[in-house]
C-alpha cells in the first residue's frame, strides 16, 4: 500500500523512464509526459456515450475517475507515423532509431488486452516484427485497475476487464476513504521499481475494498455484447439488411480505427524534399475503411462504405479467431464514443444477430 503515487513517478524517472499518464489536455484525458503526480486529473471524470465525451468535476480527489481516454497504447508500441529508410543522393540510410524507455501509468485493463492482441498480431507469427519487438521491450506498463467504467464501455463482456490480469509490471487500485492505492507485481522489473518506494503492507480490508472497486465497476458497464457463437452467425450474415442501414449512417471517416487500440492496418508513403535529393519513406497508420486501402489491380474490392464496414466489423469481432486465435475487439468502447454519428457496434451486433 502507499497513499500517493508520487514516490512510484520519481522512482520510474530515476530508473530512466519517461513517465506518459493520464492528464488534462484540450478538454479530454489525454497521455502525456508527466514530472510529477500534480499532473493527473484529479477529481475529473469523463461523460462518454455514442458520439459524445465531455469531462466534468467528480466530486472527489480520485485521481483515475475516468473510462478510456482517446490515447491507448497504440501510439506507444505501434506509433502512428514511423521513418523507416531515408536516401539522400546515392546514400541509404535505414531510419530506425532505438526507441525511447517510456513508463505508461494508468492504463486500463482493456488497453493491457490490446496490447497483448497486438503482441500476438506482431511477435506471433512466423516473421515477427523487430521494430515492434524493440518498442515493446521498452514499456514499462502500470495499469489501473478500472473503478468508473464509461457509458460506452463493454469490456465485461470481452472478458477484458475491468480488472487486470496480465501484460503488466505494476497494477494499481486506487481506494478512497483514505484515499490511497494497492499495488501489485506483475514482472520482475516491477518488483525491483516498488523495492525503491516506501510501502506498507496491504490488509484483508484493504485486498477486499480493491475486489470490490472490480466487482463495481462491472456492474456498471455501459454496454454489452453477446459472443456467444459469434464466429459463425455474424460471417454467415453477410446479406443482412442491417448492414445497409449502417452504412447509410457510416461516414467512411476512419475514426473507429484510429481510435481502436487494437486495429493495426498501415501503409507506407514516400516523401520527397524540395530540392528532391532527399526522400523519406514512413509506414503510417491506415484504416480499411479508406477506399483505396483494399485497391488490387486498380480495383477497389470494397467500392461501398457498406462493403467496408461489414469488412471492419466482421473481421474485428469473427474472423479476427481465424487469423489470430482471438477477438480483436477489447471492449473499450472507444469506436462508439468517437464515431461522430454515434454508430453503437453493440447495437449493431444486436440488430444483426
Amino acid at each position: 500500500m502507499t497513499p500517493s503515487i508520487q514516490p512510484l513517478i520519481e522512482a520510474l524517472l530515476s530508473a530512466g523512464y519517461a513517465v506518459v499518464g493520464p492528464t488534462v489536455r484540450s478538454g479530454a484525458i489525454r497521455m502525456a509526459e508527466l514530472s510529477s503526480a500534480a499532473e493527473l486529473p484529479a477529481g475529473v471524470t469523463d461523460v462518454q456515450e455514442p458520439g459524445r465525451y465531455g469531462l466534468t468535476a467528480s466530486g472527489d480527489d480520485m485521481l483515475f475517475g475516468f473510462a478510456a481516454s482517446p490515447d491507448s497504447a497504440k501510439r506507444y508500441t505501434q506509433p502512428p507515423r514511423q521513418p523507416l529508410v531515408r536516401t539522400h543522393g546515392e546514400d541509404f540510410e535505414e531510419d530506425q532509431p532505438e526507441p525511447p524507455r517510456i513508463a505508461l501509468l494508468g492504463i486500463r485493463a482493456c488497453d493491457l488486452a490490446a496490447i497483448g492482441v497486438q503482441d500476438r498480431v506482431f511477435l506471433g507469427g512466423r516473421h515477427p516484427d523487430p521494430v515492434y519487438r524493440k518498442r515493446r521491450e521498452a514499456l514499462f506498463l502500470v495499469a489501473v485497475n478500472c473503478a468508473v467504467p464509461g457509458g460506452t464501455c463493454f469490456c465485461a463482456s470481452m472478458g477484458t476487464g475491468p480488472r487486470a490480469m496480465s501484460h503488466y509490471d505494476l497494477a494499481l487500485t486506487e481506494l478512497s476513504a483514505p484515499h490511497r492505492f494497492l499495488i501489485e507485481t506483475g514482472s520482475e522489473r516491477g518488483a525491483e521499481i516498488i523495492a525503491r518506494i516506501p510501502t506498507g503492507g496491504a490488509t484483508d480490508a484493504d485486498v477486499e475494498a480493491a475486489r470490490e472497486v472490480s466487482r463495481t465497476a462491472t456492474a456498471r458497464m455501459g454496454r454489452h455484447v453477446d459472443t456467444e457463437g459469434i464466429q459463425d452467425w455474424l460471417p454467415a450474415a453477410h446479406d443482412h439488411p442491417r448492414w445497409t442501414d449502417v452504412a447509410a449512417r457510416c461516414l467512411s471517416c476512419t475514426n473507429c480505427t484510429m481510435a481502436c487500440p487494437t486495429c493495426f492496418c498501415s501503409t507506407v508513403e514516400d516523401v520527397t524534399d524540395l530540392t528532391g535529393e532527399v526522400v523519406e519513406r514512413s509506414e503510417r497508420w491506415d484504416s480499411c475503411f479508406t477506399l483505396d486501402f483494399s485497391e488490387v489491380s486498380g480495383t477497389h474490392v470494397r467500392g461501398s462504405g457498406l462493403a467496408r464496414y461489414r469488412q471492419w466489423l466482421t473481421h474485428k469481432f469473427a474472423t479476427w479467431y481465424d487469423q489470430f486465435g482471438m477477438s480483436g475487439c477489447v471492449g473499450c468502447g472507444r469506436c462508439i464514443t468517437w464515431c461522430p454519428t454515434g454508430i453503437d457496434v453493440t447495437e449493431e451486433l444486436a440488430c444483426i444477430r
